[in-house]
């Protein structure tokens, strides 16, 4: 009878999971209908809901107590009070209702990111010839955030989401509330302010294949750094991404720790990061070519970029060429 039971439930469960996932691409259709994607928004009355709060639920239901008492004892104070307080709970109806109404959300700038980062979205916020009190901004699952907004002027929320993957990341709809002045209501609304963040690839660590430009152990030392003699320049620091063929592992057994050796960079030549030489899965391959773009842009070495079906980008240097070569990176295998 037990396990009978708990198959029953599990059955219920996973019909209503269902009856969710059927019902909310309708939901997303009708929403889509009745408030578009925009760079702005302003709240309406078609735009805005608005139900009792929990709060508001047992408050209706104290005065349908204290009604019932009133009518069972037929007293004139039970029912003065019960009126009273329900006539507080429809002027709520309206107070919560217009301190939404008039409110314009405009989509603000976002910066690109790596993958596994925290994307910021800025959004502002703009009053019309009301205040705006308390007013909640975000998404439920990552909690809301309370701003207030005076007459005729402005604020700005900044947003957190997590990106996850690389590419065009477009979030979810904004769920903007306001339970104000009592709690006892809550008007809300959904809206999508058409913004979209580009995702880079994650860095991740890795060597630098030799067929990238390099013909041997000492020609590789030469290309990662700034144009110079073709002479050894001495040992450094062991950094992550650095080649293992450079270590030297004598300095290492003498207790030095791991250094490696540095050498100046071959002139007339160029680097090339060419996603065939890696090894890997395509997402490993894209994440290893983010990280030697970062490393070479910061050591201000000139490099090209290879990518499979693509135009190649020219050996170059400076911000420009960085932003271009994780653009391509992060923007990869992607529709256009």
């Amino acid at each position: 009878m037990a396990v009978a039971a708990w198959c029953n439930v599990c059955c219920a469960k996973c019909r209503r999971f269902d009856m969710q996932a059927a019902l909310k691409p309708l939901w997303r259709r009708w929403l889509a209908r009745r408030i578009p994607p925009a760079t702005s928004v302003q709240l309406n009355q078609r735009r805005i809901f608005i139900l009792p709060s929990r709060i508001g639920v047992a408050f209706a239901g104290v005065l349908l107590l204290m009604l019932l008492v009133g009518i069972n004892y037929q007293n004139s104070l039970a029912y003065a009070l019960t009126f009273l307080l329900l006539s507080v709970f429809v002027v709520t109806i309206l107070h919560t209702y217009r301190n939404l109404s008039g409110l314009v959300l405009k989509a603000g700038g976002a910066s690109a990111v790596f993958a596994g980062e925290q994307a910021c979205l800025r959004v502002r916020l703009e009053g019309g010839e009301r205040g705006h009190c308390a007013v909640a901004l975000g998404w439920p699952t990552v909690g809301l955030q309370l701003c207030d907004v005076s007459a005729g002027g402005q604020a700005e929320v900044e947003l957190g989401v997590l990106a996850s993957r690389r590419g065009w990341m477009r979030p979810e709809r904004l769920r903007v509330e306001s339970r104000f002045p009592l709690g006892l209501l809550v008007a809300w609304s959904w809206v999508d302010l058409d913004q979209v963040v580009l995702v880079y690839p994650q860095p991740l660590p890795g060597d630098l294949p030799l067929s990238a430009g390099e013909a041997d152990e000492q020609e590789e030392g030469m290309r990662l750094r700034n144009v110079g003699a073709d002479d050894f320049l001495g040992l450094r620091d062991y950094q992550p991404g650095d080649s293992r063929r450079r270590l030297d592992w004598k300095a290492y057994s003498r207790g030095q720790g791991l250094l490696v050796k540095d050498f100046a960079s071959l002139g007339g030549r160029d680097l090339w990061l060419d996603f065939d030489t890696f090894d890997g899965d395509c997402e490993l391959r894209l994440s290893c070519l983010c990280h030697w773009v970062l490393v070479l842009s910061e050591r201000r070495q000139s490099f090209g970029l290879r990518l499979p079906g693509q135009a190649p980008l020219a050996p170059d240097t400076g911000s420009d060429h960085r932003e271009a070569c994780l653009r391509a990176l992060a923007l990869f295998g992607e529709p256009v």
